[in-house]
């Protein structure tokens, strides 16, 4: 499915571990699959579920996640 330019199937190769979609909006939003963070994760800056109205931002906040 592209979207604005990006290929989600190509996020959902990327980022295995999240769970796609947008919104009628046009917001992209991710969710981690399986995965419940614990309470130190989030305090480290982790999140369950990232959105963005770009998607340039989109994946920064992806990669940023990734990277923690």
């Amino acid at each position: 499915m592209a979207t604005l330019g990006y290929d989600l199937d190509a996020l959902r190769a990327t980022f295995p571990g999240w769970s796609f979609f947008r919104s009628d909006a046009g917001v992209f939003y991710a969710t981690r699959r399986g995965v419940q963070l614990r309470t130190a994760e989030i305090d480290a800056g982790l999140q369950q579920t990232v959105s963005a109205d770009d998607v340039a931002t989109f994946v920064a906040l992806l990669h940023d996640q990734h990277t923690r």
